[in-house]
């Protein structure tokens, strides 16, 4: 009976479904936790910054996993890495509302960042492995409504269990999505058995594991630490030296872990580049908002969060509006006008002050949502639109990679711009000034990647999404990789 399940219901409505909860609890995950951190602490008689470890250690776990999501997604299969990697993140969650101190909650962090490290790609190429490029931008128009939701609801959420339940619950909250989730999969996700990928590259994992994850903590911690503290110091210039050697090394191995020639398409490299730089000024001016709202004017936590949460609105119109302009206009033309609109609401919100009404804050934030809004799926879409599907799982597992990085830049970019526009030794906040040349800085790389944007060569995009290239799925791309790894 339960083995003629799967068949009844078509994987393009599974996928999605399995997707939208994998992707809603890793958001809120990500966004809940800060919230509790002063509850540990008092729990655990630790100030705050104590805590900077149950912070820090997720991010650089996920960073040293990704490199090999791909390899376990092409050896396993999609189905069996992604529901694995699902309940190792239920089963680290429930072990973190659980820890008894800080050094039990830092590990059990640290496994749901391994976790998620695998999660990510892996779902994200179960998704695309679906759909064709001509329907992944329009089911990518529904995917981003739960990635606009969870950051907005995750602070509430995680205020309202914090006062009225525990700390913990943060934690134990991801079990009533997240085993639902689990049970559907395993009943209705069509399974493959994986293939044979090569023999797994050892010294590339340890070589871009040990990279990434240096790399992660020196970004995360320069702010905090300063950028000429020994320790960021050290972890930047490691995470440079093994960066170097880790490409040497897949450049010249058979069966790489990560498919580097993959950049030698430029349309791939190109939308990952834009993705690396221009998640900077958008990232960065959604960490920034609020820091203004409640540091620089005064504004409570609440004010600040629905203040900000008119930008969900603008991503949500405009993204309806992108889904049916893609394979027409082409994403040079959508993302290149997005980061110019981008740029010109950084400048808008430049000219902010203390003074500054909300409903004047939060007529920008719209704007903004509406300019990023361009960014998300054309790039996306975009870059895999000629990547063959036997290279889909790298791509994604590459494209998550960057997307982590760029992410980890903007906090780090935001900070250290507030840092240098504050007079040193004065122990104060920073003032109204630097928040307004941290917008402008920001607008200028928005304005800069912009302008790069418009270079794209997108003419294959175009074709994919109409179906009348080649697309995700085809053959063409991966004969053309052959070709030059044999030159290579």
């Amino acid at each position: 009976m339960l083995s003629a399940l799967p068949a009844r219901i078509s994987q393009r409505l599974v996928v999605p479904v399995v997707c939208v909860s994998v992707t809603f609890i890793a958001i809120v995950d990500g966004a809940i936790t800060t919230v509790a951190l002063p509850s540990i602490a008092r729990q655990f008689r630790l100030t705050t910054a104590a805590l900077d470890g149950v912070v820090v250690v997720y991010p650089v776990c996920l960073a040293m996993a990704i490199p090999a999501s791909a390899w376990l997604v092409e050896r396993f299969g999609g189905k069996r890495v992604l529901l694995t990697a699902l309940a190792g993140f239920l089963g680290s969650s429930l072990l973190c509302g659980a820890a008894a101190g800080l050094g039990q909650l830092v590990v059990y962090r640290a496994v749901q960042g391994l976790s998620a490290g695998v999660l990510f790609p892996a779902s994200t190429a179960l998704l695309f492995g679906t759909f064709t490029s001509a329907e992944q931008v329009r089911i990518s128009r529904y995917m981003i409504i739960p990635q606009q939701i969870a950051p907005a609801a995750a602070p509430v959420l995680g205020g309202l269990l914090v006062d009225h339940l525990s700390w913990r619950w943060v934690f134990y909250v991801n079990l009533p999505v997240g085993l639902p989730a689990v049970l559907f999969g395993a009943l209705f996700l069509a399974g493959d058995r994986g293939g044979r990928p090569g023999r797994f590259d050892l010294p590339g994992l340890l070589l871009s594991a040990g990279a990434l994850g240096s790399a992660m903590f020196g970004v995360s911690e320069g702010p905090n630490r300063g950028w000429t503290s020994a320790a960021v110091l050290v972890s930047l210039v490691l995470g440079a030296v093994l960066l170097a050697a880790a490409v040497a090394v897949e450049l010249r191995t058979a069966h790489p872990l990560l498919r580097l020639r993959l950049f030698a398409d430029r349309l791939f490299r190109d939308t990952n580049l834009i993705n690396l730089v221009g998640l900077v000024p958008i990232m960065g001016a959604l960490y920034l908002s609020p820091l203004f709202l409640q540091q620089a004017q005064g504004r409570t936590a609440l004010e600040s969060g629905l203040t900000t949460f008119p930008e969900a609105f603008g991503v949500l119109l405009t993204v309806q509006i992108v889904g049916v302009l893609y394979a027409r206009v082409g994403p040079r033309l959508i993302v290149g006008c997005g980061l110019t609109g981008v740029s010109a609401v950084l400048v808008l919100l430049a000219t902010c002050d203390a003074d500054t009404g909300l409903w004047t804050f939060r007529g920008y934030m719209f704007l903004f949502g509406a300019a990023i809004g361009c960014f998300f799926i054309p790039t996306t879409v975009a870059s895999l639109a000629t990547v063959d599907r036997t290279d889909l799982a790298q791509a994604t597992m590459l494209n998550t990679v960057v997307r982590q990085t760029g992410g980890a830049l903007a906090p780090a970019a935001v900070t250290t711009a507030l840092v240098l526009g504050t007079p040193p030794d004065t122990g104060a906040a920073p003032p109204v000034s630097a928040y307004q040349h941290a917008y402008l800085a920001l607008a200028a790389i928005a304005a800069a990647t912009a302008v790069f944007t418009f270079t794209l060569p997108d003419g294959p995009a175009r074709a994919a999404a109409r179906g009348s290239g080649t697309g995700t799925g085809t053959a063409r791309p991966a004969v053309r990789r052959r070709r030059r790894d044999r030159v290579g």
